[in-house]
C-alpha cells in the first residue's frame, strides 16, 4: 500500500474514531439530560400538587385532566399504599418496594432512576416515575405519596430524532473526514516526495540541492540533515576528483622519475656489459647508478610510509628526549644539501632544549621539512629554532625562500600536491608527500602546526609538541 493511502487511512481513522467516540457520548449525555430534566418535571408537578394539602385530591384531579394529552398520570395513595384518586382508579394499590416505602415514609422522594419496563401499577409500560411523600397538615406524620409518571415513548422519540440528526451529521462528517485526510496525507506525502526527488539527484551525481526548511517539525529536521549530508558528498567528491587529479599528476610524474633514473641505469649496465666505457669511468658509472637508485627508492619509501601512517599501521614510542641533540644531528647531516643549493643552514636552540615524541617520528617531521625549505629556496638562509612555551615545545623552521600565496599554504598539506611542480625534478621531494606525511605525524602526537608565508619572501613552519604531562591528559 502506498503510503499516501496508509496516512489517508491513519487521519481518517483518528478522525473518525473521534467522531464517534463524541456522537456516542453526545446521545448518552443527551438521553440522561432529557430522562433528568423529565424526572425533575414530574416531581415539580407532584410537589405543585402538594402545596395545598387541603385540596391536593382536587388538584391532582385538574393536573391530571391538564396533562392527559402528555401522557402523564397521576395518582394519590394513603399511608397504605392504596389510590385515592382518580377515582376510577380508586382501592387500587402502587407495587411500592419496602425499601422505597421506608424512603417515603422518611420524607424522601424515590424515582425510577430510569426507564423501567412495568409501572406501579402492575402494567407492562415502560415508564419514567417519580414518588413523592405528603404529611397531614395537623399533625405532619406521613399522610401518602404522589405518584407521577410518563411514558418513556416521550423521551425515545427526542431521543430518535436526535439519533437522525446525528447519523446525518457523521455522514457528512464521514465525506468531510475523507476530504480532509486525502489533504492532509498528500501534503505530508508531496513533502516526502521532495526528499526523495533530490535523493534521486544525488544519486545521478547531482549534489548542488538544497531542501527550504522552516524548521517546524522532523521532516524540516530530515531536510537539515539531508542539507548537511548533501553538503558532505558535495564535498567529499570535489575532494575525490582532487586527489584524483593528483593521483593522476602523481602517476605522470612518477612514471618520469622511475623512467629517467630507470633509463640512466639501464643505459650504464649495458656499456659495463659491452665494456664501452674506459676504466676511470667505471667508478663513476656505478656512483651514478647507485644515486639513481637510492631515488627510487626513497620515491617508494614515500609512498608505504604514507599509507602506512594512514592506515594506523605506525605505533609511536614517545618519550622525553633532548631536542637541541636531534635538532644538531639533523642540521649537520642536511648542511650538505642546503650548500649544494647556495643555502646556510643555521641552528638556534637552547642545548638543555628537551621535546615529548616519538624520536624517529621527529627526526621524519624536522628532515622534511627542512628539505622541502632547501627545494625551495636558493642562495637563502634557512634557521631552525627552538624554545620551550607554555607547557609546549616549539620549533620554528624559517626560510627566506620564494614563498606560497594564501591558496598554495592551504593546500600544501594535500597529498601530491606541489607548490612549484617546475621543481618536481629535484633530488628530494620529488612525490609531492613530504609535508602530507608531516601533518599526519604531527596529528599522531596530538601536537599543533602552523604555516606563514609571503610570496617572494619566505615561510615560516611552527611546530607545539605538548610536554609529557600535557599530552597524556590530551590522549586520556
Amino acid at each position: 500500500m502506498k503510503y499516501l493511502y496508509q496516512q489517508m487511512l491513519a487521519f481518517f481513522a483518528v478522525i473518525m474514531t473521534v467522531l464517534i467516540i463524541l456522537g456516542f457520548s453526545f446521545v448518552k449525555f443527551t438521553s440522561d439530560t432529557v430522562q433528568e430534566n423529565l424526572e425533575r418535571q414530574l416531581s415539580s408537578y407532584a410537589n405543585t400538587i402538594i402545596e395545598n394539602p387541603n385540596g391536593l385530591l382536587e388538584n391532582s384531579q385538574w393536573a391530571e385532566a391538564l396533562l392527559r394529552n402528555q401522557d402523564i398520570r397521576i395518582f394519590v395513595t394513603n399511608d397504605k399504599k392504596q389510590i385515592i384518586s382518580p377515582l376510577r382508579d380508586k382501592g387500587k394499590y402502587l407495587n411500592i418496594s419496602e425499601a422505597d416505602f421506608k424512603a417515603l415514609e422518611s420524607g424522601n422522594e424515590v424515582s425510577s432512576k430510569g426507564d423501567s419496563a412495568i409501572d406501579l401499577l402492575g402494567n407492562k409500560k415502560q415508564q419514567l416515575w417519580v414518588l413523592v411523600p405528603f404529611v397531614y397538615s395537623d399533625t405532619q406524620q406521613f399522610a401518602g405519596v404522589v405518584y407521577v409518571d410518563a411514558p418513556v415513548s416521550n423521551i425515545k422519540g427526542s431521543i430518535s430524532e436526535l439519533k437522525k440528526n446525528l447519523y446525518f451529521a457523521l455522514i457528512i462528517s464521514t465525506i468531510c473526514a475523507l476530504i480532509l485526510s486525502f489533504v492532509l496525507a498528500q501534503y505530508q506525502v508531496k513533502r516526502i516526495n521532495r526528499i526523495r526527488n533530490a535523493t534521486h539527484r544525488i544519486s545521478k551525481g547531482d549534489f548542488d540541492v538544497h531542501l527550504e526548511s522552516k524548521a517546524r517539525d522532523e521532516f524540516d529536521d530530515l531536510a537539515e540533515d539531508f542539507n548537511s549530508m548533501a553538503s558532505s558528498l558535495k564535498d567529499s567528491n570535489e575532494e575525490i576528483e582532487r586527489q584524483e587529479n593528483r593521483r593522476r599528476q602523481f602517476m605522470a610524474d612518477a612514471a618520469h622519475e622511475m623512467r629517467t633514473p630507470l633509463t640512466t641505469i639501464n643505459g650504464l649496465l649495458e656499456g659495463l656489459e659491452y665494456d664501452v666505457f674506459p676504466e676511470e669511468q667505471k667508478k663513476r658509472s656505478i656512483t651514478l647508478m647507485q644515486n639513481e637508485t637510492r631515488r627510487l627508492i626513497r620515491l617508494v619509501n614515500e609512498n608505504l610510509d604514507y599509507e602506512k601512517i594512514r592506515s594506523n599501521q605506525i605505533t609511536l614510542s614517545k618519550y622525553t628526549f633532548n631536542a637541541f641533540e636531534a635538532l644538531e644531528g639533523i642540521v649537520q647531516q642536511l648542511n650538505v644539501k642546503a650548500s649544494e643549493a647556495g643555502n646556510t643552514l643555521e641552528l638556534d636552540c637552547s642545548p638543555d632544549l628537551t621535546i615529548f615524541a616519538d624520536y624517529d617520528r621527529f627526526v621524519q617531521i624536522i628532515v622534511n621539512i627542512i628539505q622541502n625549505a632547501i627545494q625551495f629556496t636558493s642562495n637563502g638562509h634557512i634557521t631552525v629554532t627552538g624554545f620551550a612555551g607554555l607547557n609546549e615545545t616549539v620549533i620554528e623552521i624559517q626560510d627566506t625562500g620564494i614563498g606560497m600565496t594564501a591558496e598554495e599554504v592551504a593546500n600544501i598539506w594535500e597529498r601530491y600536491y606541489k607548490a612549484d611542480v617546475s621543481r618536481k625534478n629535484t633530488k628530494f621531494g620529488e612525490s609531492g608527500l613530504g609535508l602530507a606525511i608531516v601533518q599526519q605525524l604531527i596529528n599522531m602526537h596530538n601536537a599543533k602546526i602552523t604555516v606563514e608565508s609571503v610570496p617572494n619572501e619566505g615561510t615560516t613552519f611552527r611546530l607545539s609538541f605538548p610536554q609529557e604531562t600535557v599530552a597524556e591528559e590530551t590522549s586520556v
